[in-house]
């Protein structure tokens, strides 16, 4: 039998999260009664009927004044708010799905490990390879700034076609990821102890499986810097599908060599992170291969010290990015300490690890959207003219409307994952054939599922913010977060246990999702104020002062 407890949690469970997506639907229908204040106005300076049909009509019979959003078959004062699966939603899902694949396949095989390592029958097995995993990631998450802005460079230069700009590019982003491994990996190697002490207490049981694990995961460092520079070359130049194809292949190599170093060769916990280090190396071997191959990359260049004009770029637009990184880690090496600190037995920890493998199910394809919106956001702002038609496309006008396109599918999908998680819950819960573990795991587990109601319009939110360039605005949202993040976390679990991390998760996601409200409805370009500003601005310098035809002038 349940708990009174448990139910009266789960009680709460669902008011606050109907309360979530009732605050949600009014903030999208608000924003979309403001908008449309916004643009009948545009309509009637057009002349552009209010129908739709009107507007598609006028829109066609007056191409060169009308503003389209991407593709250019959709007018901007006809974009629909909800998905409603027209050629924009088509488009977004063709950015999309390859995004999603290759954002799934990492969680995927991270669970393949959690099985495997499970089958051990050892909490403090699988306590030790999460706290190892969690140092690991957030070591390499110090440099996640590089694929982000690596991309966006990759993207301008690939417009020109420069072929010899776009190696120096590429081989930048290569050097600069590889000095941080030169660096990073001695650094792991030698103090793996004093290292994971950040997540381990002192004399902590789990210390025996973390260490040598995260020792020789260490040696994977590089390689995976050459990986997600490679990863962040072929999107720059808009090829989404070969990442995915090697991300396959060096993960199904992974799949295949835990089971026999664990068990055939008795390795253990070291052996999940040999497999892995060999998957690394496969991935990015394929990686340097194919853009040598593609004329991307040459190899003199990336072992020669770029000048700091050239460095300039990457690294500015990197350490604006750093300061939300470091918050985040300290976020994730919080919960860590947290989680290994509730009990010695490992079991919460191990729980902890279910509850976060839960989250993934879902937060892969939010994560994947948040990426898109970064990538399409900066491409519509720019207003630009197609060759071949002579339409107007892009524009701020046409990046709103393909932001609440997007918030709208971050709303509808979360809420829909969320009840995908709740539904698969037990069939995830089966990866750990202990019972103490699984009943432990219950709760965060469920507190995972239905937080991706708003986490959605998060990730979304704070891609858009990437697109913007709003980059100082976003590291200040995410310290607030973090901060109002931190003063749950010293309080909940020790009335919660290891659910009371998971309300404090909740506490940091709502905070999260706070500021991006403020930067859509206030601060950002894409504000309704904003936009009118900018159009203010523009009509005023259309109607500076002309010369017509009889020698007059006229504002």
């Amino acid at each position: 039998m349940m708990s009174k407890q448990f139910y009266l949690a789960l009680t709460i469970i669902l008011v606050i999260n109907s309360a979530n997506l009732g605050v949600s639907c009014f903030a999208i229908g608000f924003s979309f009664a403001k908008t449309q204040r916004l643009y009948p106005s545009k309509i009637k300076h057009r002349g552009i009927r209010a129908s739709a049909a009107g507007i598609i009509d006028e829109a066609e019979s007056n191409d060169t004044k009308t503003q389209y959003l991407r593709g250019g078959d959709i007018p901007v004062i006809a974009a629909k708010r909800w998905p409603s699966l027209d050629s924009l939603d088509s488009q977004l899902m063709k950015i999309a799905l390859p995004c999603i694949l290759n954002f799934a396949i990492a969680p995927l095989v991270g669970a393949v490990d959690l099985f495997w390592v499970n089958r051990m029958g050892t909490p403090l097995a699988v306590a030790g390879q999460a706290a190892a995993n969690q140092v690991f990631n957030s070591a390499f998450f110090l440099a996640s700034f590089l694929p982000q802005v690596t991309a966006t460079e990759v993207a301008k230069v690939a417009a020109t076609g420069n072929e010899e700009a776009l190696q120096d590019t590429i081989s930048q982003a290569l050097f600069v990821g590889g000095l941080f491994a030169f660096v990073g990996t001695p650094l792991l190697l030698s103090n793996a102890q004093k290292i994971l002490s950040v997540v381990l207490s002192e004399g902590a049981p789990a210390m025996a499986f973390a260490k040598p694990y995260l020792f020789i995961r260490s040696f994977s460092l590089f390689f995976q810097m050459m990986s997600v520079v490679g990863f962040s070359a072929f999107r720059g130049i808009l090829n989404t599908v070969t990442p995915v194809k090697i991300s396959i292949f060096a993960n199904m190599i992974n799949v295949i060599l835990d089971p026999i170093f664990i068990f055939s060769l008795a390795m253990g916990v070291p052996g999940a992170a040999l497999a892995t280090v060999i998957a690394e190396v496969a991935s990015a071997i394929t990686y340097l291969t194919l853009l040598r191959k593609k004329k991307m990359i040459r190899f003199e260049k990336i072992f020669s010290v770029p000048s700091w004009k050239k460095l300039a770029p990457l690294l500015k637009g990197g350490a604006a990015l750093q300061v939300r990184n470091l918050a985040l880690n300290l976020v994730f090496l919080s919960v860590t300490r947290v989680t290994q600190g509730i009990d010695e037995t490992g079991v919460a920890a191990a729980a902890h690890a279910l509850a976060i493998q839960t989250f993934q199910v879902g937060g892969i394809v939010l994560l994947a959207l948040s990426t898109v919106a970064a990538t399409v956001i900066p491409s519509e702002i720019v207003e630009k003219v197609d060759k071949k038609t002579g339409r107007i496309t892009g524009g701020l006008h046409a990046a709103r409307a393909v932001k609440n396109r997007l918030m709208s599918w971050g709303l509808v999908l979360g809420s829909l994952l969320g009840i995908f998680q709740l539904l698969v819950l037990p069939a995830l819960h089966k990866a750990t054939p202990m019972l103490e573990v699984r009943e432990a795991a219950r709760l965060p587990s469920m507190l995972a599922s239905c937080y991706q109601i708003f986490n959605g319009m998060v990730f979304i939110g704070e891609g858009v913010m990437i697109g913007c360039g709003n980059f100082i605005q976003l590291s200040l949202s995410t310290l607030l977060s973090t901060a109002g993040f931190l003063c749950a976390l010293r309080t909940l679990p020790k009335t919660f246990g290891l659910a009371g991390v998971w309300w404090s998760f909740g506490v940091f996601n709502l905070l999260r999702l706070l500021g991006v409200s403020v930067h859509q409805l206030r601060t950002g370009p894409l504000a309704l104020r904003n936009i009118a500003e900018s159009d203010s601005i523009k009509e005023k310098e259309a109607g500076q002062v002309v010369e017509d035809d009889t020698g007059q002038y006229e504002m």
